[in-house]
């Protein structure tokens, strides 16, 4: 593998910012000295993620994940060093040498970049037809019919491809990519007979990005009458549905400043919404929202609204989707389309204004549209049906944390029904106290990671003085030459042993202290994680030669302390054997040995 000198590495490390990095993927919040948001790594509800900007470094106190920049993008984005640096290098001013090359750790990446490669000729390609040649005159004038604009169109990297069955695949066999490879990356079809043939013929062309803006598939509206009416590339290596957003990596920006996400169900409602000047829209592309997609919309915003179809399935997904936000910390709202119509149409038949204004300003608390929601189907006239809807709707409020919420939906209940608020507030306690019950409950459920937490718990002294004495070592060459002549490795946990090692090679090298630095010269994660966990450690700058020496004093002690035990068990069997000189002989080993101690 080609290596970068340390020399530049250093210099991305010196010029890059870690905050600004993991920003663009945790909503960061500082706090005294330190950044903190929620952990992008593992599921949780209250923000233990730390970011350093003196350390340039990060720590999790959740799931114990820690590291310096690159390996925060090794990690997010399931990089390898190499690849990490480049991507680092690309948001500084640093040049990396000419002569190097990305080689992939393994040759499933390499052919994932190669697919990923094949796309984005192809939606050069595809782009070239609709607004250059005479074939594209049609589609063009299809999309301009729907207002969708020039602009609009090079921004979204729309497209068409020709009513032929080989046109793509001949195009791209030229560039020399292999018919097996367009296979498996979703271009092209292979007949019973062995013959490949173009998936995508006669449509308008969207190309589908992933996180980071490359096109890993596309999705085709046919031109003329035909079925499918839209045709999704198939899930590939490099396409997958569930953990993509529509458009986010042309969002993402808008997101951060706004504070806010308007999550839809299909891509042409983003492109809409962006013409109607909405750009922090982004969508699930028809499928139901997943795990992963929750993750990438609670890293990047506490605030969204969920707008998707009238018709009843869009209904039913917005509620879905809204109650998976809300759980996983967001704020929502829940803005209603008019029956009959999908933001795409509205906007069309009523322009951009009243959409902004008697949609999306018009869009209901969470709570609000549940209210609306759980009527669906019941004949509130009924009394079952009234008494069925009363219950489910007190079990909503009760799981509301604001109290004044409480209040202010419990009185609309009792208006609407003319009941008693005393009795509703009553029966909404006793729904809370049961919640509360279930909740008590231990349970797996929704564990993302399975980590092991490394705090928490009580340590005894002699491992609380090896974690304080290396977090001393990562901040002092002085009093890590100091530790290496009175330890050397003899620290008692293994973990800690290997990072001492680290140390010494790493200040023999010449390096001055520098946390950010060590940890690229450390490979296990899990090292890696101790060193972000132990810089974090609220230590005194200086450490006097007392407290120095009791430090070490309590790691030579344990291995004796361990031996006296030994010894203590072996008296004991003496006793027990009525070997009373023995175990005479072995009470006096041990005197000598505590009295060494001392």
């Amino acid at each position: 593998m080609n290596r970068i000198s340390e020399d530049v590495i250093e210099k991305i490390r010196n010029t890059i910012d870690i905050v600004d990095v993991v920003s663009e993927y945790v909503q960061l919040k500082k706090q005294g000295r330190n950044y903190f948001g929620l952990c992008p790594f593992h599921g949780e509800n209250s923000p233990s993620f730390s970011v350093s900007t003196e350390k340039q470094i990060y720590h999790c106190f959740g799931c114990g994940a820690g590291g310096n920049v690159f390996s925060f993008l090794m990690e997010i984005e399931g990089l390898s060093f190499l690849e990490s640096v480049k991507l680092a290098a690309k948001r500084t001013n640093v040049e990396l040498p000419d002569t190097l090359e990305t080689h992939q750790t393994t040759n499933q990446s390499s052919r994932a970049s190669k697919m990923i490669e094949a796309h984005e000729l192809l939606k050069k390609f595809y782009h070239h037809l609709l607004v250059n040649t005479k074939e594209g005159e049609k589609p063009l004038e299809y999309l301009i019919n729907r207002g969708i604009t020039r602009e609009t169109i090079d921004t979204f990297g729309i497209g068409y491809s020709p009513s032929s069955w080989d046109f793509a695949t001949k195009f791209l066999q030229k560039r020399g990519f292999s018919l097996e490879l367009l296979e498996h990356a979703g271009i092209t079809i292979r007949n019973h007979e062995g013959k490949h043939f173009d998936r995508f013929r006669n449509r308008v062309m969207f190309p589908l990005w992933d996180l980071q803006g490359q096109v890993t598939a596309f999705s085709g509206r046919i031109i003329d009458s035909g079925e499918p009416k839209y045709l999704n590339s198939p899930e590939t290596e490099i396409f997958h549905k569930g953990k993509n957003l529509y458009g986010f990596h042309l969002a993402k920006s808008h997101i951060r400043k706004k504070q806010q996400a308007i999550l839809l169900e299909g891509f042409m409602d983003v492109i809409s919404l962006h013409r109607a000047e909405l750009p922090f829209s982004i969508a699930t592309m028809g499928t139901a929202l997943t795990d992963d997609q929750i993750r990438i919309i609670r890293r990047n915003v506490d605030h969204v609204t969920v707008c998707f179809d009238s018709d009843n399935a869009g209904i039913v997904a917005a509620y879905k989707a809204s109650s998976l936000l809300r759980a996983a910390g967001c704020e929502v709202r829940v803005a209603l389309m008019p029956e009959g119509h999908d933001p795409d149409d509205y906007i069309k038949k009523f322009g951009p204004e009243k959409f902004r204004t008697n949609v999306i300003g018009a869009s209901l608390t969470l709570m609000a549209f549940k209210l609306q929601y759980f009527k669906r189907g019941r004949d509130l006239q009924d009394e079952a049906d009234r008494i069925s809807y009363i219950d489910e709707v007190l079990k909503e409020i009760s799981a509301l944390s604001k109290p004044v919420e409480r209040d202010h939906y419990l009185r609309q209940l009792s208006d609407e029904f003319s009941i008693s608020l005393d009795a509703l507030k009553s029966q909404a306690y006793q729904q809370y106290k049961q919640q509360k019950k279930r909740d008590n409950v231990p349970s797996s459920r929704n564990n993302i990671s399975t980590r092991p937490t490394m705090q928490s718990k009580m340590r005894p002294a002699y491992q609380n003085a090896e974690r304080l004495l290396l977090a001393h070592m990562l901040r002092s060459q002085e009093v890590t030459e100091k530790v290496q002549q009175s330890l050397q490795g003899l620290f008692n946990i293994e973990e800690h042993s290997a990072i001492a090692a680290y140390l010494y090679a790493f200040y023999e090298d010449g390096h001055a202290p520098s946390v950010n630095a060590f940890i690229s010269r450390v490979e296990e994660k899990e090292l890696q994680r101790i060193i972000s966990e132990l810089s974090m450690l609220n230590i005194n700058e200086d450490i006097s030669q007392q407290e120095l020496a009791d430090y070490i004093k309590q790691v030579l002690n344990y291995p004796k302390l361990l031996k006296i035990k030994e010894k203590e068990q072996e008296r004991r069997d003496a006793e027990r054997k009525q070997e009373f000189v023995q175990a005479a002989q072995i009470q006096m080993e041990i005197l000598q040995m505590k009295k060494e101690l001392k």
